[in-house]
């Protein structure tokens, strides 16, 4: 007997789903372009922290030189206090004025943008004044990187790696018998995995400079941030929460990271929000230990053990919940038919 073709009522109600599933993805598309287009296209200088010193009306003219939004300039004392000041990542460079001379410090490694922008503002006074510009780099990539391509390319391999054995520990350990092993696996993931990409960029393409257990360290927890709260919303709601956390981290942690620009990039209020995520914290925190001996680390360190945190206690929640059910199964009677 032939299969009846399908009824005018069932078709309409494909083709509303069909309807739903192309504009759902459609808005995803737009979602993503938002994400990744509006901070590029709205990136530059924001409050950018920059020192001067001199004679005073030297400074006046900087300040004009350097005023807006762009920028906030702080006036130091002395040549070695801005040079402290820099160092010490109180601010992102500095110009200091003498008669005739005019020298730009820059930390390159703080954020190449900054170095641009401010080398080419430095230029541009020195031009106006008729003196001699002069521009010195106090923190610099490593000589065997010296634009910073290995640091910068490092953000999706640490995003994703994340993920992915978020997924794969999820897969081959799940329900409520594999939490555990989930979680242990996570760690020991992280742990592996950030050493030896760190061991990768200090010692193959000499990327990075610093402590290297210090370096691996952070870049361990910035991954076990990353996967310890993808299993941990997939532990408490399932795959849904899994991948409400991953477009939470590829559509806003990864634009608003400032992973190869640095936080004053980005207008106020998403460089914000980029650095409490596990991203921005994670390339902050590497930043700060590979080139500025720890300096700045604090913050974004304790931003990424908040989110480690925070998916062990969505584990612990998870496995309270799994083990009640464990216990009713168990006391349930048994019916004999």
């Amino acid at each position: 007997m032939a299969q009846q073709s399908d009824t005018p009522s069932t078709a309409t109600g494909q083709g509303r789903r069909l309807a739903v599933i192309v504009v759902g993805l459609a808005a995803v598309v737009v979602a993503m372009l938002c994400a990744f287009a509006l901070p590029s296209v709205h990136s530059g200088p924001h409050d950018l922290p920059t020192g001067v010193t001199g004679g005073q009306q030297s400074v006046a003219a900087v300040h004009k030189a350097l005023q807006g939004n762009e920028w906030d300039v702080s006036v130091y004392d002395s040549e070695d206090d801005l040079k402290t000041a820099i160092q010490d990542r109180d601010v992102m460079g500095g110009i200091v004025l003498a008669p005739g001379q005019i020298t730009a410090y820059t930390a390159t490694a703080g954020g190449p943008q900054a170095t641009a922008v401010l080398t080419s503002a430095a230029t541009t006074i020195a031009k106006q004044q008729q003196a001699d510009l002069t521009v010195t780099d106090l923190t610099p990539f490593p000589d065997d990187d010296p634009k910073g391509a290995g640091f910068s390319s490092a953000a999706l391999p640490m995003i994703f790696g994340g993920m992915f054995p978020a997924v794969l520990l999820t897969r081959l350990f799940p329900g409520h018998s594999g939490l555990r092993l989930r979680l242990a696996g996570g760690i020991a993931f992280a742990l592996v995995a950030g050493f030896a990409v760190t061991a990768f960029l200090q010692y193959v393409t000499g990327s990075l400079g610093g402590d290297y257990l210090i370096t691996g360290l952070g870049m361990s927890l910035g991954m076990a941030a990353l996967v310890m709260t993808l299993l941990g919303l997939e532990s408490l709601i399932g795959m849904a929460g899994f991948g409400l956390g991953a477009a939470v981290i590829m559509l806003l942690g990864n634009p608003l990271s400032g992973f190869a620009s640095g936080p004053h990039w980005l207008p106020d209020g998403w460089a914000t929000l980029g650095q409490v995520l596990p991203p921005g914290a994670s390339g902050s925190l590497l930043r700060a230990n590979s080139f500025f001996d720890g300096t700045g680390a604090d913050g974004p360190a304790l931003v990424l053990a908040a989110w480690v945190l925070l998916g062990m206690a969505l584990m612990f929640i998870a496995d309270r919940r799994g083990a009640k059910g464990v216990r009713r199964s168990a006391e349930e009677p048994v019916v004999v038919g």
